[in-house]
């Protein structure tokens, strides 16, 4: 049966909210309200809160709204744990869930999930999609399951430990990243792409675009079919433009995300943040952040033009925009029905 997901995707461009890090008894409340407000999907992310448990909640008080983790931390689990939770989740929310993966970074890993770092990550996270596929595969067709990979073998699923076939076994699968090496995986395996906040216009059509497409040309798919849902900041005021001009120096100062600014030629001021960053000069990083590179990383416009702004640059690029911004209810409630209104029209 056809799933929420492929019935929706590569059409208009999508407005999505992300769902901010609150206790679990204060999910349901927002999802419902996130529903009624018009957001075509909600994302959990995984900072301080587990980004699956919220979305359990989310569905049992939400009829239409698309469910999904930007992201899960595939390196901090197993795919046998992290398939059967999608798996719950995909019945629980009707066909709604799409489950994003991301790898993090090795000292994350390994100091903050107690975990090991894999010699190939990319390697790691094309066997653990396989995996993932493999179980789902097992549970709803009942085919033997035999899954072998260069780190993972799976072979073992008797009736006790089957949860069964489901009505909408196709869960969608986003893969996040910056450069250009998680792209092309995502165009050969992945049904979407989760772009990094820290992005440009140009970087999105120059690098990720083209990489999802020799990704896709690889595996001899079509890469419109690989959905490229992009997390954006924006600016509407100038405290805006100061938190903003602060998480764009914090981002910038990895040096896993120096290729976006290598590209604009923006290298010295990547390296003078990573500087300050090792000294802990977090308050004055923000200074670095000139008015060009804030409006080639942000959409910068009044609140009534955000709209416009929005589609003039990510239509016929992405297919969801998530404002780096969650979404609070009671907080700006003006801003948010009118951005759904805004893009909702052609």
């Amino acid at each position: 049966m056809t799933s929420a997901h492929d019935q929706a995707v590569h059409t208009e461009l999508k407005l999505d909210a992300g769902l901010p890090p609150i206790p679990l008894a204060e999910v349901g409340e927002i999802a419902a309200k996130a529903e009624r407000v018009g957001f075509h999907a909600l994302w959990s992310n995984e900072t301080q809160h587990d980004p699956f448990l919220p979305l359990a909640v989310a569905a049992e008080h939400t009829e239409r709204m698309h469910l999904g983790t930007a992201v899960a931390i595939a390196f901090a689990r197993s795919p046998g744990v992290v398939a059967y939770t999608a798996w719950d989740l995909a019945q629980v929310s009707r066909g709604r869930f799409i489950l994003g993966l991301g790898t993090q970074v090795k000292p994350h890993i390994e100091r903050r999930f107690g975990l090991t770092w894999p010699k190939s990550p990319a390697g790691k996270l094309r066997e653990f999609v396989a995996a993932l596929r493999a179980l789902w595969n097992t549970w709803q067709t009942g085919d033997k399951l035999d899954m072998r990979g260069d780190t993972l073998r799976l072979n073992l699923m008797s009736p006790f430990f089957n949860p069964g076939p489901i009505e909408h076994p196709k869960i969608p699968i986003y893969l996040a990243g910056v450069n250009p090496g998680m792209g092309r995986l995502s165009g050969e395996i992945a049904d979407g792409f989760h772009a990094h906040p820290l992005h440009t216009q140009s970087y999105l059509e120059d690098v990720i675009r083209p990489a999802i497409s020799a990704g896709a040309e690889r595996a001899e798919r079509d890469p419109r079919e690989i959905a490229l849902a992009v997390s954006i900041f924006t600016v509407t005021s100038e405290s805006e433009a100061d938190f903003v001009r602060s998480q764009i120096a914090f981002y910038a100062s990895t040096p896993s995300y120096r290729r976006v600014f290598e590209l604009h030629g923006w290298e010295s001021v990547a390296e003078e943040l990573s500087g300050m960053a090792r000294k802990q000069e977090w308050g004055e990083m923000a200074s670095k952040i000139s008015d060009e590179i804030l409006e080639t990383c942000a959409v910068v416009a009044a609140p009534q033009d955000l709209p416009r702004a929005i589609k003039y640059r990510y239509t016929g690029l992405a297919q969801r925009v998530i404002p780096y911004m969650p979404y609070y209810p009671g907080t700006q409630d003006e801003f948010w029905a009118g951005l759904v209104k805004g893009l909702a029209e052609s």
